[in-house]
């Protein structure tokens, strides 16, 4: 599972010199991230036997190695052991971000990377289709549920579109990104638990044991040099500048005056 810190949406931004000034913004998890761990949570979960699980979930972060605190999280919330690349993910473009995913994957020998569908700072929606380009994977995007068929080592996915729901059937190792519906109690189903089975709404809160357990897991720490990754990359933001104030609004008398402004004005008549 890949894993972000963000600025908390919920606060206001400030804006300085060009660009977002984060000297003092409060980290968050991005949201979307959360509903990639609770996937895989569900898909490894047997929810039979609490001690039998049908997957190991590895947590992958890159940022600061002493800025952690959202890989503790995910850690609490049930992933088995982290990895973290020791790196400011903004100094780093998407391709160069991809790379290193990708090279954690084929270090870790997984078969199935999960991640969410974009990242909530800038909604780039890149990275997940980049790391599956980069490991010859099939991908299977915004998914709303996930079916692991074990028996033949398959995924079936389906997503959302304009008339209605597109189901796809992937073979594994395969990259998966979700959408805000995986979460819903029925949307992830792994082949064992019983098909009806219900999920709380929503990813699961981090237990007070499960906090103190996430302290003990191991987290690898590695750096871009050690994946072989040299360069940020060449995409880079170059500004950042605050929206222009919207002009006052208008009270109209009547609604005769309402259209004439609309028509002369606004000229959307």
């Amino acid at each position: 599972m890949t894993v972000k810190r963000i600025p908390d949406p919920d606060e206001n931004l400030k804006f300085a010199n060009g660009g977002l000034d984060l000297s003092s913004v409060k980290w968050v998890p991005n949201a979307f991230d959360e509903y990639a761990v609770e996937t895989a949570l569900r898909l490894a979960e047997d929810v039979g036997s609490k001690k039998t699980k049908h997957a190991e979930i590895i947590v992958l972060s890159i940022c600061p190695a002493k800025q952690r605190q959202h890989m503790t999280q995910f850690l609490a919330m049930g992933g088995d052991r982290g990895v973290i690349v020791d790196a400011n993910d903004a100094d780093y473009d998407t391709a160069a971000i991809a790379k290193m995913i990708a090279k954690v994957a084929q270090d870790e020998g997984v078969d199935m990377v999960i991640t969410g569908k974009l990242s909530q700072d800038n909604e780039g929606n890149q990275v997940g289709q980049r790391v599956a380009a980069l490991l010859g994977w099939p991908q299977a995007c915004f998914a709303a549920e996930v079916d692991w068929d074990q028996g033949s080592n398959s995924l079936k996915v389906a997503r959302e579109v304009d008339d209605g729901v597109e189901t796809k059937q992937v073979p594994l190792p395969a990259l998966v990104t979700v959408d805000l519906r995986v979460v819903l109690p029925t949307s992830v189903r792994n082949g064992i638990n019983p098909a009806d089975h219900k999920f709380t709404d929503g990813p699961r809160l981090a237990s007070l044991r499960g906090i103190t357990m996430a302290k003990r897991k191991k987290v690898k720490t590695v750096t871009p040099a050690d994946l072989g990754v040299e360069s940020a990359g060449g995409e880079k933001t170059t500004t950042i500048n605050k929206p222009a104030a919207r002009a006052a609004g208008q009270m109209v008398g009547s609604v005769e005056e309402l259209v004439e402004k609309l028509a002369t004005e606004a000229k959307v008549l």
